[in-house]
């Protein structure tokens, strides 16, 4: 929990997913504003002082990034700090937020956790953004495109961190998601190809040569248990008068209906 009442605003076009978000950060001990456009943000940010700005990328009019952009360039002077949530992936989607000023960003879907671990970090290193380093400007080639990107050095490094974190936590989520499909499909027992069988007392060969009652092997091998009767051809081998017996009430039942 934040002692601080930390003052968040969250700029997202989905009114549902803007309310989930605001009521997870209350949670955690945050005030928390809402916008549901960047003009709108942009708006509230000229009366209300914030701490940080949590925004989508993919919004309609004016996007993540250029939101960030303004931003950064209309109050530079409250260093403010934005996260931008994105459900993009590209490489190029790094070069775009540190051309636009972010300084983290995290990958939807996410965990509400990672989210709050970002904020938290962002305000223990308050005090060294003040004294953020040299604006370095430099151009970057990427996929056959050229960005001219003019950086302060913690929001590289601020950026970067995040994409290594959240590839962190992508590919344990995988592996995670991996060892859950391996166990399962350890569980299921298939039968499948062809199976030796006695011709005789129909008793299965397994693997390792040995012989095992039909029920015995198939249950050993599918998720099936057995309960046993008798079908009515042997009802009538082995016990002909009980099988005199049964069809007689079948008949008459039948004639009663």
């Amino acid at each position: 929990m934040i002692e601080e009442k930390i003052k968040l605003l969250v700029v997202e076009d989905s009114k549902t997913q803007a309310l989930q978000l605001k009521n997870d950060l209350r949670k955690h001990g945050f005030q928390v504003k809402l916008a549901f456009d960047a003009r709108q943000a942009l708006e509230i940010l000229e009366n209300e002082e914030f701490k940080i700005i949590i925004s989508d990328v993919v919004m309609p009019g004016m996007d993540g990034f250029e939101f960030c952009k303004q931003v950064k360039k209309k109050f530079k002077k409250k260093l403010i700090s934005i996260i931008l949530l994105t459900a993009l992936s590209e490489p190029e989607d790094i070069i775009k937020g540190l051309a636009a000023g972010a300084d983290n960003f995290i990958v939807k879907p996410y965990d509400i956790s990672i989210l709050i671990s970002r904020i938290e970090y962002i305000i223990a290193n308050q005090m060294i953004r003040k004294n953020n380093g040299p604006e370095l400007k430099f151009e970057v080639y990427f996929n056959g495109k050229k960005h001219t990107l003019a950086s302060h050095q913690m929001q590289i490094i601020d950026l970067l961190l995040s994409s290594y974190e959240t590839i962190l936590h992508k590919n344990r989520e995988l592996e995670r998601v991996n060892k859950e499909l391996k166990n399962a499909l350890n569980e299921i027992k298939q039968l499948h190809g062809m199976l030796p069988i006695c011709s005789h007392c129909h008793k299965i060969r397994d693997d390792e040569g040995y012989w095992h009652r039909v029920e015995e092997y198939i249950e050993q091998h599918a998720d099936v248990s057995f309960t046993h009767s008798l079908c009515p051809d042997c009802l009538v081998e082995l016990y002909p008068e009980y099988a005199e017996k049964v069809k007689k009430r079948r008949t008459d039942k039948e004639n009663n209906e």
